[in-house]
């Protein structure tokens, strides 16, 4: 297991840059150099990540290019892409393929949660089955991504005492979050020495592009960016290894580098700060949304239901700015469907990690942006 003692930034692969509709491969791999010549090493992907496309541009831009020994992959078992016993290695072999290499560093079961994927992956026996490929030498560590309860997660770690690490969502935002509850599952994992992966640190970007308001109250206080704050919030927690970013250009590589190059925790001033800050944002009764967009796939509809959400939120903060409405617009132009043609099936609620009422989301924005 990682053996860091400051927080490793860690180069998510689920938001990569994009050229022509498709993933910009001489950008990652510029992207890829950067990283890697900073001293971190640690790249974050899944099967669904991209529409598969993730993991194949790992081969591409690092494997080929990088002795496998300098860098460490982790990916993920999708409970939703596997029906048998047999999808399990289908899966996984189709994984390896992908990425051109013949192990994996960090196997996570993808988005353990109260209900069906949990469920499904111990229906399949896949912790036995992650167990097997241990012993193989196919996987050196393995884990899961989560987003259950902490009730749930206590009941997994007692079940299953072979789980090396679990990743987690955790930022300011969310630490007292009655429906995220990341400070009760941050204590269980830290209280039994489990090391940690932080996913949406800064909250799908929510935490780098806030408010004026807001911005304002971090650059009274310091010339640093807004999102390094997030960043340093986390990286300032014991037991955390691995702090997960989906960078997806230059500016947010160069100041996520900058940040960990030098990682500072935040002093008792910034707690302040960020504490003002955490009420001044809830205050603003903003949609929680990291863009994950696992609600966007399955959309019989094809509603691009996340970045019409952030239209909602611009919407929600500057109620009389026309401009959410023309962003709005450009999205139906642009191909997705209208807010106003959800059929109300209820697929994006199911995958939703974040557990928002997505149904009725949809029906405000069809209020206040189709105009």
């Amino acid at each position: 297991m990682l053996d860091n003692n400051s927080p490793m930034l860690g180069f998510g692969l689920m938001r990569l840059p994009e050229k022509d509709s498709s993933i910009d491969t001489q950008k990652v791999c510029e992207m890829v150099d950067k990283y890697l010549a900073s001293g971190a090493t640690y790249f974050d992907t899944a099967y669904v990540y991209h529409g598969g496309n993730s993991e194949k541009v790992v081969k591409d831009s690092i494997v080929a290019r990088y002795p496998r020994e300098s860098f460490t992959l982790a990916t993920k078992l999708p409970a939703w892409e596997i029906n048998s016993l047999e999808d399990r290695d289908k899966v996984f072999n189709t994984q390896l393929e992908r990425m051109g290499v013949t192990y994996i560093d960090y196997y996570l079961l993808h988005s353990v949660e109260d209900g069906n994927n949990y469920t499904k992956y111990e229906e399949l026996d896949c912790f036995n089955w992650a167990i097997e490929k241990k012993a193989q030498g196919l996987i050196k560590y393995l884990g899961f991504s989560y987003h259950g309860s902490p009730e749930l997660l206590v009941e997994i770690l007692d079940k299953h005492p072979e789980i090396e690490f679990v990743q987690i969502q955790l930022n300011y935002a969310d630490w007292n979050s009655n429906l995220i509850r990341s400070r009760e599952i941050y204590n269980i994992l830290n209280d039994r020495n489990i090391p940690m992966i932080i996913m949406e640190p800064v909250k799908g970007g929510i935490l780098a592009n806030v408010a004026p308001s807001i911005e304002a109250e971090f650059k009274n206080n310091s010339e640093a960016s807004v999102a390094s704050w997030a960043l340093r919030y986390v990286g300032s927690l014991p037991g955390i290894k691995v702090i997960l970013s989906g960078m997806s250009n230059d500016e947010q590589m160069d100041d996520n580098l900058k940040t960990f190059a030098d990682f500072k925790p935040l002093s008792e001033d910034e707690y302040t700060v960020i504490d003002k800050v955490t009420e001044m944002m809830n205050n603003l009764d903003l949609i929680p949304c990291t863009a994950c967009r696992y609600c966007v796939d399955g959309c019989p509809s094809e509603i691009n239901i996340p970045e019409i959400f952030k239209a909602l939120n611009a919407k929600r903060t500057f109620p009389t700015d026309y401009r959410p409405i023309f962003v709005y617009g450009g999205l139906v132009d642009r191909g997705s469907g209208k807010a106003s043609s959800c059929l109300e099936c209820g697929q994006c609620e199911g995958v939703c990690p974040q557990h928002l009422n997505i149904m009725d989301l949809l029906k405000e924005a069809a209020e206040k942006l189709e105009k």
